[in-house]
């Protein structure tokens, strides 16, 4: 069963270019690193500045617990922790 992932980020004003490279960088390292990850793309609008929505979807649970364990995720999370004003998590899990 398939893991679906959603992220939303508010970033400090002034901080949104450093967090934008970094949460790609995020991304190419899970895409990379973790075979349970499939997809993680990283999403703005130029109608919401300094917002940053991720969507990411894995194999299944697991494969996210182990995204969550990496030393990628725990390097990146400490690093841009000081740049987020708030971060939605949701999960949701493929039944139709």
């Amino acid at each position: 069963m398939m893991y679906c992932v959603t992220v939303i980020f508010e970033v400090r004003a002034g901080d949104f270019e450093g967090f934008a490279t970094r949460t790609r960088q995020q991304a190419d390292d899970s895409l990379s690193a973790e075979p349970g990850c499939l997809t993680f793309d990283v999403w703005t609008s130029a109608s919401r500045l300094g917002i940053v929505y991720l969507y990411e979807i894995y194999t299944d649970r697991q494969a996210f617990d182990n995204h969550l364990r990496s030393t990628h995720f725990a390097a990146f999370d400490k690093e841009v922790a000081p740049r987020v004003l708030s971060k939605t998590v949701e999960t949701w899990e493929r039944k139709i």
